[in-house]
């Protein structure tokens, strides 16, 4: 019974720390792209214990080309005495220029944001993917919602008609 705990390597939520369900719901979610993050060592841990937050988050590009995660918390870790970071503090994120360039155009152009999706563990090391968004408005959500119930309804249809 001890292999029941081990996770599988292609288990989609092996190693998620933090989702951001707000997201996919406010936004449409036009392209994703992973990035790693800069963290220090008490962070790591306490993004290892799950005491992190992405809700509120966004990614800005500044002048320099230079991506940030602003808005994220990851709480202090509770054995890091004096070596604990602050819980709400910018973050670098580390992608090619060449990436940091198109997301920055982009997000001037068009007016998209950029906004986290999820945290995740990946080779042992804490990644992060972002997503090139579009706000939603009412209408759109309402849509989404019942493009959802329609289909679920279908396969609940199917499974019932399969089981016959």
């Amino acid at each position: 019974m001890a292999g029941k705990n081990k996770k599988k390597k292609n288990d989609p939520k092996a190693g998620v720390l933090a989702t951001n369900r707000k997201a996919l719901r406010d936004f449409e979610i036009l392209e994703k792209i992973e990035a790693g993050i800069v963290l220090s060592g008490t962070e790591v841990k306490s993004c290892k214990q799950g005491l992190l937050s992405i809700q509120e988050g966004y990614v800005h590009v500044d002048d320099r080309m230079e991506t940030w995660l602003i808005g994220c918390t990851i709480q202090p870790y509770e054995h890091g005495n004096i070596y604990n970071h602050p819980s709400t503090r910018e973050r670098k994120l580390l992608l090619h220029k060449k990436e940091i360039e198109r997301l920055h155009g982009k997000t001037r152009e068009k007016g998209l944001t950029i906004v986290p999706l999820k945290v995740y563990l990946s080779r042992g090391k804490v990644k992060i993917r972002i997503g090139l968004a579009k706000g939603k408005n009412v209408v759109d959500k309402r849509d989404t919602i019942k493009k959802r119930e329609s289909d679920r309804d279908s396969q609940r249809a199917m499974r019932n008609f399969n089981n016959r």
